[in-house]
């Protein structure tokens, strides 16, 4: 059953706050169970002991995946018109589940690629995509912190189940983990649908009114795909978000090589930072995602990328400490987290809600592209520290698009009442 946004009677309107909340529960558990996909790196060493691959040739995996996950998003709107939201995710729910216990009877790298990565990754991206636009949707006066809370619980999700799967992993080993990984992860998303409700959003009249942040923005309708390329405000948003994806994904994906290699620390110190980086990634993401609804979006955006950009450069160019290594990893999760959290928010902002899931699928695509850039410049300019430099390059220039962008064609409608006020001063506020 659809459930439509609209106007309502005092009773009508408290029941549909009590549901509400009840759609927040399902979509948190549905997250929570989509963000156990990361913690693949507890894979690689036990797999390659296994089957005697090469520890880098197992942990491309987890690239498939990460790329599967946003190519999915391009087609999760259509497949939700189609199929309708709740039986979307479940069969995500099960594809994931099933990918994931298949994956416990491979004895290929080929294998492992197609199940482990691809099959679970465009399964992961279809169900995130379309859980989080929806609750977007039902919250349209906070889409900051509902945003916020339920990429929060994706990251939750990569917390605990360090622990789940640890534990698995040790007890059963590699093979039979996957298999009980694939269960659980089945059960929280399948059941985490059955709270899910589908909101209809009505076409938004022309020049309808958005805030962000207590400032008054105007956008003209709900963008389709199709209009909304042909602005180049969508092309901006798709440089930023590459970037800030570029700059967190990379740091996860060699955090502990770093502690090794640049601060001097023993393995077991700096394994601790892959906790820090799950533990800064999830405050950033409820704690930025709040801050968006009342200073506005791309101010949060413009301080994280200013603060990434610092610590980047730090790591690259002073000698690292324990405390100022650990600052730094802090610094750049706790950015990331919030920056993939605020983004679908300035989406909907900028463009309408109606086709969300459509067109965030589409910027969404930055993150696809970034968690390869990362490691394909890395090998290019052969090490970490003039990677480093180059996201610090990038950064900046993202942080001058988010200081000069607005919503698609408030600037000329901005200059065009400075028009009018110049040709009739009597107009002008006293």
């Amino acid at each position: 059953m659809k459930a439509a946004i609209s106007s309502a009677p005092n009773s009508a309107s408290t029941t549909m706050k009590m549901n509400r909340w009840l759609i927040v529960l399902g979509t948190i558990i549905v997250q929570m169970g989509l963000g156990t996909i990361y913690t693949w790196s507890l894979f690689n060493q036990p797999l390659s002991d296994r089957f005697g691959w090469d520890v880098s040739s197992v942990a491309i995996t987890f690239s498939i995946t990460s790329f599967a996950l946003a190519f999915a998003t391009l087609f999760a709107g259509r497949l939700q018109e189609r199929w309708g939201l709740r039986r979307l995710i479940r069969v995500a729910g099960v594809v994931l589940g099933l990918g994931l216990v298949l994956s416990s009877q491979v004895s290929s790298l080929t294998l492992l690629y197609i199940l482990a990565g691809f099959v679970v990754g465009f399964a992961d991206g279809t169900a995130y995509i379309t859980s989080l636009s929806n609750l977007i949707k039902w919250f349209p006066e906070r889409k900051g912190l509902i945003s916020g809370i339920s990429v929060g619980a994706f990251g939750t999700g990569s917390l605990l189940f360090k622990y789940v799967n640890s534990a698995l992993i040790g007890a059963v080993g590699p093979a039979q983990a996957f298999m009980y990984w694939g269960i659980i992860v089945l059960v929280l998303i399948v059941g985490g649908s059955f709270l899910i409700r589908e909101a209809v959003v009505r076409e938004q009249a022309p020049a309808a009114s958005i805030t962000d942040g207590g400032k008054q923005q105007v956008t003209r309708h709900d963008y389709t795909v199709k209009e909304m390329l042909r602005t180049k405000e969508a092309y901006m948003l798709f440089v930023i978000f590459f970037t800030a994806c570029m700059s967190g994904l990379y740091l996860i994906g060699i955090v502990k090589d770093i502690g090794v290699q640049l601060a001097g620390l023993n393995v077991a110190t700096a394994a601790n930072a892959v906790a820090m980086v799950a533990i800064f990634n999830t405050a950033g993401r409820i704690i930025l995602g709040a801050l968006s609804d009342k200073v506005g979006r791309m101010k949060v955006i413009a301080g994280a990328l200013l603060v990434t950009a610092v610590a980047v450069m730090t790591l690259s160019l002073v000698p690292l400490s324990f405390g100022i290594f650990f600052a730094c990893v802090a610094a750049i999760a706790f950015c990331f987290g919030g920056n993939i959290t605020v983004f679908p928010a300035i989406v909907a902002d900028y463009f309408g809600l109606k086709n969300q899931s459509k067109n965030y699928g589409v910027i969404y695509q930055g993150f696809g592209f970034g968690a390869l850039a990362g490691s394909f410049i890395s090998a290019l300019l052969g090490g970490f520290h003039l990677t480093f430099i180059v996201i610090a390059v990038l950064c900046a220039i993202s942080l001058l698009l988010a200081l000069i962008i607005t919503p698609p064609g408030q600037g000329r409608r901005t200059r065009q009442r400075e028009q009018q006020m110049n040709l009739n001063p009597s107009s002008r506020p006293s």
